[in-house]
């Protein structure tokens, strides 16, 4: 059996991701309104009824219901975000928001991260109405703002304020996952069944301030930079959830490797530029981003701030604060601007099933595994609805690309290839759900 797409789908999800990437949606510079309406408009043109939602002027989401053959069964949720980071064009090859088709593939900021997976899912949406083809149950469709900032106006506004959109949902899809990895020629499908939790943290250190040419034995700059130095250097113990375990194992038998838990690092060490993703996943981690302190050369400043951005494996959360309090120490506060929980489901079930089996069958020699995300989406939000939530994704990438450096990088792009092999993924996927 076939994807059940008509020829028209390959090209229409290309040029669905263009226009997307045309759009500057970037978080915080620009808003998502102008996005949002166009995925409206294209969901009324697939006889869809969508609404917009604007959590505040311009932060606008779009969600739609597809009616399936059988509405009394629970529905799937497949969420996608329309705001991407800022892009600098003087850093770029191409215009970050040109949506430029080169080297086989499209440019652009958010082509992975994440206007292709909401491209492939517009792309299925459409072909299988003009073919008269409905899901095996309902579907809800929502493209939401914000999520590159922690979705406070997108994902979070619509669980706090919304929920009854989301009626009947019991597992989600979306971003960050069912992409191809290739270990020694082998290739794994990262299928994200669990993600870090999120801890935006600022550290306050108070001083006595001065004249910058006198003695100062209680000098806040000084305080907060050893505070950032010890929690910048902190190694933090490697921790194995079970979502990271099995990864780890499907990469050991790739390799042709035993699997040893007391050689993480060794097995990293074999990935090359995976290695910084996959290694995010095996500890927690505290990253200093920011520093701020002072207003003039010659003054010793009375307070001094530096920001963290911390992530936390899931299950861990109390003994990771606990033990950062140690690190900073009692002479420099910490202070939470953001927090999200740690999510992890199991790789088990009709759902995974229906993954496995549309992958394989578009590359028979892959092999689905589940994986840990080092950073966060916007399944934080809907867990708290109840749903089993999964990264999917889906796309089949040339072994030498660094895929992890194309988020948030610079001269972002995905396969067109790809893309292509996602949406058939994507339709398969949905008539076996």
């Amino acid at each position: 059996m076939d994807a059940g797409l008509t020829a028209a789908a390959d090209d229409d999800v290309v040029e669905l991701c263009r226009q997307l990437i045309r759009i500057d949606s970037a978080n915080p510079t620009s808003n998502e309104r102008a996005a949002a309406e166009q995925v409206a408009e294209w969901l009324t043109d697939a006889a869809l009824t969508p609404q917009v939602y604007e959590s505040a002027p311009g932060r606008a989401s779009t969600v739609a219901r597809w009616s399936g053959e059988d509405s009394s069964k629970p529905a799937l949720l497949i969420h996608g975000h329309l705001d991407v980071v800022p892009a600098d064009a003087a850093d770029w090859q191409v215009d970050p928001f040109s949506g430029e088709v080169r080297d086989g593939c499209v440019w652009g900021r958010g082509a992975v991260d994440m206007k292709d997976m909401d491209a492939m899912t517009l792309a299925v949406v459409r072909d299988w109405v003009r073919q008269g083809r409905k899901p095996p149950r309902d579907v809800v469709l929502a493209f939401v703002a914000d999520e590159e900032a922690g979705g406070v106006y997108g994902a979070r506004h619509l669980v706090d304020n919304h929920a009854d959109l989301f009626e009947g949902c019991t597992e989600a899809i979306s971003e960050v996952g069912g992409f191809s990895i290739t270990v020694a020629g082998r290739r794994l499908y990262a299928i994200e069944t669990a993600e870090k939790g999120i801890a935006w943290l600022t550290l306050v250190a108070k001083g006595r301030a001065g004249h910058g040419s006198m003695l100062n034995d209680d000098n806040a700059v000084t305080a907060l930079a050893e505070a950032v130095a010890r929690v910048g250097r902190h190694q933090w113990p490697v921790e194995l959830t079970p979502a990271v375990e099995e990864f780890l194992r499907a990469v050991c038998d790739a390799l042709g490797i035993a699997f040893t838990p007391d050689d993480v690092d060794g097995i990293l060490a074999k990935l090359g530029s995976l290695a910084k993703m996959v290694g995010a996943t095996v500890r927690h981690t505290t990253n200093p981003t920011m520093l701020d302190a002072g207003y003039k050369h010659n003054v010793i400043p009375q307070k001094a701030t530096a920001y963290i951005d911390c992530r936390f494996l899931p299950g861990g959360e109390e003994r990771f604060y606990e033990t950062l309090a140690e690190i900073v120490g009692p002479d420099v506060a910490i202070e939470l601007l953001h927090g999200d929980a740690a999510y992890e489901t199991s790789f088990d079930g009709p759902l995974v099933d229906a993954m496995t089996a549309a992958l394989l069958a578009e590359d028979p020699e892959g092999r689905p595994v589940p994986y840990c995300l080092s950073g966060g989406t916007d399944a934080k939000s809907f867990s708290r609805l109840g749903m089993r939530c999964f990264g999917f994704s889906p796309l089949r990438l040339p072994a030498e690309l660094d895929f992890a450096g194309m988020f948030h990088g610079v001269d972002e792009r995905v396969p067109i290839d790809g893309l292509r092999f996602g949406t058939r993924v994507l339709s398969r996927f949905l008539a076996l759900s």
